[in-house]
Order: structure tokens, then sequence, then C-alpha cells
């Protein structure tokens, strides 16, 4: 099996992890053998165990990778004055990490939606480095983490049901926009 351009100058560690990404993001950790990602990564599965040493260890390099996409687009936008423009800024480089990532945003959906079974932690640490984001304040790591996710989780279900609808124009397709309000204030028992 060639191995991707962009893959070719790569250490041998961050291959196969790429290469365990977007097998899980496809078919899922259960569904992706340890000698499947050492094929997919041009290496021997002894390689791959040299460097994780099982699923397990596989899975949380592949997460602490996605982790820090997240910190690096964040990042990539200084704060300023304006925390509103901050925000949209930050949104906007969340969303260009992962249009140039289609891999995570599988492996995201896998992950946050359960698929991925109780052993990953991703939304955990997600939500936790929105909370950092935003000066540790609940409401608004909710509202950072609801708007990066929630079209990325959603939008695929609206372009599903679009494809259903006879004579739908791509040119005229929804596009998710996700907002999160405060609660309305209780009028009493």
């Amino acid at each position: 099996m060639a191995t991707p351009l962009a893959q070719q100058d790569l250490t041998g560690k961050a291959r196969i992890r790429n290469a365990a990404l977007a097998l899980y993001a496809e078919h899922g950790e259960d569904g992706t053998s340890m000698r499947r990602t050492a094929d997919a990564a041009g290496v021997t599965v002894g390689l791959v165990v040299h460097h994780f040493g099982t699923k397990d260890g596989l899975r949380e390099a592949i997460e602490d990778h996605v982790v820090d996409l997240f910190v690096e687009a964040i990042g990539s936008v200084p704060d300023a004055p304006d925390s509103r423009a901050v925000a949209r800024e930050r949104d906007a480089a969340v969303a260009e990490m992962l249009a140039a990532n289609p891999a995570v945003v599988g492996y995201l959906r896998r992950s946050v939606l359960g698929l991925a079974g109780q052993r990953s932690d991703l939304l955990p640490r997600l939500t936790e480095l929105a909370a950092q984001q935003v000066s540790r304040e609940s409401r608004q790591a909710i509202q950072v983490m609801t708007r990066q996710l929630g079209q990325l989780l959603l939008q695929p279900m609206i372009d599903a049901m679009w494809s259903q609808l006879e004579g739908a124009s791509e040119d005229a397709k929804p596009v998710l926009v996700v907002r999160v309000e405060d609660a309305p204030a209780s009028s009493g028992p």
C-alpha cells in the first residue's frame, strides 16, 4: 500500500496515529484491528505495539492529537477587548481546522455521540478546554462547545433530509446555526 504524500514526512508514530484516526473515524475503534492500522500506515504491527502498546494507548494518542488541534485552532486567535469578536473568530478557526481534517470530524461524531462506547474521554476534555477558553464560566463553556460541535453533529441529518426532498436544490439547502440562550426566568411555583 502506497503512503499518501501528506504522510510521507511524518514520523512513524504520527503516521500510525493518523492512519488509526482515519480508520476509527470510518469504522470505529472496535471495527479497526491493529493489523489494519499497521497496513494503512505502511508499518508492522510490532511498530504499532512499540509506540502505543495497546488499542487503548492508540485511542489516547488520537484523542490527545484531536485536543491539540483544537488548542492550536483556538490559540491562533489572540485575546482582544471585544470578546464576542474573539468568540466568532475562534469558532471560525475551529471550523476551518475541522474542514481541513475530515477524519477528526468523523472521529468526533463517533466519540461525542457515544458510538465509540464509554472508553472515550474526549468530550470531557474538550469541555474543559472550552471552560479554560472562557475563564471557567460554565454557561459560556457550554455555549462554546455547543456552537463548535452542534453544527458538526447535526448538519449531516439536515443534509440527509434535504436530499430526500424532491426538487431540493443544493443552492437552497439549509445550514444549521446553533445558539444557546439562557433559560427564561421562572414565574414562580
